[in-house]
């Protein structure tokens, strides 16, 4: 075995410098540090980075999950369709409501959903979620054209999605409501924290008034020279409004977030190109003519053609000081859904065979060359010596 390296390195890190620092200063030396003007401009320009008639920031993407299905009125008595493949809170806040998540199978290439499983699902539906795995998009338009089909809204759980691209488009438009996350591990961070972007600007009120309390529109201003101690509740809402803090470090991440992908993809090919001639691994696919976010670089292994399975390769990893993850144990075989709606792994079979053989690899753009080059040194020998 080769050297490993002398550090870790880890699975994700954010990229963050001088402009985040200096940006969260003039915020704290401002005194104002809650939501206020920092946290409208950041609506503001991500809205208009991504096309949006209109963004509500918010403090996570499950927030912008739970709002959005808020503001389309979903109730105890719907169904909401949705992809195993994905984190807890793409189908946690369906149950919010006590509404019913229908998981449907992935296309094996892309681990998207499957648009013709969605069709034999969808009867009765209220709404659709899809999820841009690792931030390869996710085939938008054949599932909104099922879902307007049968009356059901869309929205799109866009966490990894920044900045995909769909026909020349960024992810962002084209739905009910597109939920981006800011999480630190995510193509942009505000340490925690959303956003809501939306073309209806009816969901847009209602967001941005249930994301503060219920509270009239603008009681944020309440303190300010400009504002009024009046306010009235319109409705019980929630306590997700995004601080004037995260917005600051939001605001800088995404005037360099075209920078930061430009590397992750970067970092994307030398990977591809160093791993296309090994026989025991698959590739990530990717339609040349989208846009990949390339937020995660998802290898599969080959486990028949290798004597190792993928803990085991993941433990290979970690012994040469190479941190890697797996994305992501499918929800329908988790103890809550499977004893609440009698889901079995094999009943979406394609999700439980390949989650077996998923490995994240480490991908952001605070890797130097010497950091990609130790994980394709790592990969490659681990390969070769458990080759069958």
């Amino acid at each position: 075995m080769a050297p490993a390296r002398e550090t870790f390195l880890p699975f994700a890190l954010p990229d963050l410098g001088d402009e985040e620092v200096e940006a969260v200063g003039e915020v704290l030396r401002s005194g104002w540090v809650t939501t206020g003007p920092k946290v409208r401009e950041l609506e503001r320009e991500f809205a208009d980075y991504v096309g949006a008639r209109h963004a509500v920031a918010v403090n996570s993407c499950t927030a912008a999950l739970h709002l959005a299905l808020e503001a389309i009125g979903l109730g105890p008595e719907d169904r909401v369709v949705t992809t195993p493949y994905t984190f807890a809170a793409t189908a946690e806040v369906i149950r919010y409501f006590q509404a019913t998540p229908v998981f449907v199978d992935v296309e094996p290439d892309t681990l998207n959903m499957d648009p013709v499983a969605l069709e034999r699902a969808i009867a009765g539906a209220k709404a659709v979620i899809p999820v841009h795995i690792a931030g390869a998009p996710c085939r938008l338009d054949a599932i909104v054209e099922v879902a307007r089909r049968h009356d059901a809204r869309v929205i799109d759980d866009a966490a990894h999605a920044l900045p995909t691209r769909l026909d020349s488009k960024l992810i962002g438009t084209g739905t009910d409501a597109t939920c981006f996350s800011f999480y630190a591990t995510k193509s942009m961070t505000t340490g925690e924290g959303g956003m809501l972007c939306t073309d209806d600007e009816q969901i847009a009120d209602r967001c941005r008034i249930m994301s503060l309390h219920g509270i009239s529109r603008d009681a944020w201003k309440r303190y300010m020279a400009d504002g009024s101690w009046y306010y009235e509740i319109v409705a019980p809402g929630y306590k997700y409004n995004l601080t004037d803090i995260a917005a600051a470090l939001g605001l800088a991440q995404l005037r360099k977030v075209d920078t930061m992908w430009a590397r992750r993809q970067e970092i994307s090919r030398r990977y591809s190109a160093a791993f296309a001639d090994l026989d025991g691994l698959q590739l990530p696919s990717h339609d040349p003519t989208q846009q990949h976010a390339w937020h995660l670089y998802m290898l599969r292994l080959h486990l028949d053609r290798l004597g190792i399975d993928r803990a085991g390769f993941i433990t290979e990893l970690k012994r040469r000081n190479i941190g890697a993850s797996v994305h992501f144990i499918p929800l329908h075989s988790h103890p809550y859904y499977r004893d609440t709606y009698g889901y079995r792994p094999e009943d979406l079979p394609i999700a439980w065979r390949e989650y077996q053989r998923e490995v994240s690899l480490p991908i952001y753009s605070r890797m130097s060359d010497a950091d990609v080059d130790d994980v394709i040194a790592a990969v490659r020998e681990i390969e070769r010596a458990h080759r069958r």
